[in-house]
């Protein structure tokens, strides 16, 4: 019976290149794929699953929620240059795959790392700070450049045949492209860039949303739709840029939440979230008037609830001060 190894699958050809090489030494994987609340709207892992069935390997989805969020706010090896705190964030799901090598007596945990190519968490001080604050100290392996590490207690009791782990570095994907071909690897995704924690106008949301106390995940979800506006009285206003964000919002809104909408020219939907006044109301409805298709009218017939509010569109000048870039 072959022994299991534990891998940390994004989906990259990284993490399918860790894994060709995992099979390759003898060993059935167990792949885990991480969905957070900051992944980029519109991925799904239906695609994971797909790049999981065609390497055989059994697949395992684990949505984080509010304890990754925690860790996001507070991280303690600090952020990178926007608001990733990747080395907490490893930490985090190597933690989460060790708890399952241990529920299954698996042999280790591996992952695609490659040495260099990440300047915060995949500097060789980092990729040690991530095995010691995870307690993988001697289970985790990373096959792509294992042999420019020290060897693991896997290696020196010949469980993995070091001579058939490799040694790639740095940023470019030539070593990796190769493998692939070697692999027979002829579809494969572009490098991961979906974390929306290194996007420098998201994490500005992200600022604001968590100055405001709002960090519920359904309150994050909506940080990746719109327009967003933080008024003076700290409400907010969100508001749909075209069709479809319009539909994701209308899903999205709170119970408390006010929506607003152009009744007799089209225009965006937009949400008030946390409104403190008739004033915030006057307002939201305003900036509906001044993105719906009659901005250049005098007025505008906007629909709140049962309400129909006759309301002047709002200077782009007085909305921009407002805007969350």
């Amino acid at each position: 019976m072959k022994q299991l190894a534990i891998g940390l699958f994004s989906g990259g050809l990284d993490s399918i290149l860790a894994v060709k090489l995992i099979q390759k030494l003898g060993f059935n994987v167990l792949a885990i794929h991480f969905v957070t609340p900051f992944f980029a709207k519109g991925e799904e892992p239906s695609s994971i699953k797909k790049i999981a069935q065609e390497l055989g390997i059994k697949l395992k989805v684990i949505t984080l929620g509010e304890d990754y969020v925690a860790m996001v706010k507070r991280p303690r090896f600090g952020y990178g240059k926007n608001m990733n705190p990747c080395i907490d964030c490893k930490v985090f799901m190597f933690k989460k795959a060790k708890e399952l090598m241990e529920q299954l007596k698996a042999d280790f945990v591996f992952s695609g790392e490659v040495l260099g190519e990440r300047p915060m968490s995949q500097t060789i001080n980092s990729l040690r700070v991530i095995e010691q604050e995870s307690g993988l100290v001697g289970k985790l392996l990373r096959p792509l450049s294992a042999k420019l590490l020290e060897p693991t207690p896997l290696e020196k009791e010949g469980k993995v045949d070091r001579m058939q782990l490799l040694a790639i570095k740095g940023r470019s994907r030539k070593n990796q492209i190769e493998l692939a071909e070697k692999f027979g690897l002829k579809h494969y995704p572009n490098p991961a860039g979906g974390c929306l924690l290194t996007d420098r106008y998201f994490t500005e949301r992200l600022k604001d949303a968590f100055s405001n106390n709002e960090d519920g995940l359904a309150e994050l979800e909506l940080l990746k739709y719109g327009r967003h506006f933080r008024l003076p009285s700290a409400a907010k206003v969100i508001v749909g840029r075209n069709e479809q964000e319009n539909k994701v919002l209308a899903k999205l809104k709170m119970k408390k939440d006010l929506v607003f909408t152009p009744t007799k020219v089209k225009g965006p939907l937009v949400i008030l979230k946390n409104y403190q006044s008739e004033q915030d109301i006057e307002i939201a409805a305003g900036i509906c008037a001044r993105y719906s298709d009659g901005h250049n009218e005098p007025k505008v017939e906007i629909r709140c609830g049962r309400k129909r509010l006759q309301v002047k569109p709002l200077e782009p000048n007085s909305v921009e001060i407002w805007l969350v870039h």
